[in-house]
């Protein structure tokens, strides 16, 4: 997964020098009333480890392991201020699910998920090639598309959750620029597996990492 991740990234890096070859104005820094759209590859990597339990509550010796997913996603972001800016993040990811413990480990389900991001981001420079931020905001996710594996039933409930998010975009020229993005999630969800005859409360919480190319508007 890193491995594949790295080759994406280093296809967005060869990308990104062929448009600083190509355009030969100065990069300037993002200002109020600015759009920046950025195009990502994004890592989104659940760290749900919790356990599955009967209806009654007793413990089966079994937790719940959700799988990452690397796709494209696409960031909007608008300036308000030469300083404070708010940032949407669209996309969608498909994830495994499986049950895990002693000697069993079992995909259970397929899901794909819509995960919104809005931020409300603050940048503390306004010259150089560098605009370092923080954000922190909310996020919502969406289940849609599930498939049932090796005979289980699983139900996962939408939700909203927090974000937080550090991350810089390093100009190149004209209305170029490149971005690393990171975000923690705290997102929870009820799982019912097999009509509730199975639950576990499900803590995803993910950490998104992304790579991407970035125009001024």
């Amino acid at each position: 997964m890193l491995l594949k991740t790295l080759a994406v990234a280093a296809g967005l890096f060869a990308a990104a020098g062929a448009a600083h070859a190509q355009i030969a104005e100065p990069w300037s820094m993002p200002r109020a009333g600015d759009w920046l759209v950025t195009g990502r590859i994004t890592d989104v990597a659940p760290t749900a480890d919790d356990a599955i339990q009967t209806a009654a509550g007793a413990a089966t010796g079994l937790h719940v392991d959700v799988g990452d997913s690397i796709m494209p996603t696409l960031g909007f972001t608008y300036f308000m201020t030469d300083h404070w800016a708010v940032e949407a993040i669209l996309g969608t990811t498909r994830h495994e699910i499986r049950a895990q413990g002693g000697a069993t480990d079992v995909a259970v389900h397929e899901t794909w998920v819509v995960p919104p991001v809005v931020t409300l981001q603050y940048r503390p420079l306004t010259e150089g090639r560098f605009s370092p931020y923080v954000g922190a905001g909310l996020n919502a996710m969406i289940f849609y598309g599930g498939d049932d594996r090796n005979g289980f039933t699983v139900d996962l409930k939408n939700g909203v959750g927090y974000a937080l998010q550090a991350g810089t975009d390093i100009g190149l020229q004209g209305p170029w620029s490149l971005n690393v993005d990171v975000k923690k999630i705290w997102f929870n969800t009820e799982a019912d597996i097999n009509g509730g005859t199975l639950k576990s409360d499900v803590n995803l919480d993910p950490w998104v990492l992304s790579i991407g190319v970035g125009r001024k508007f």
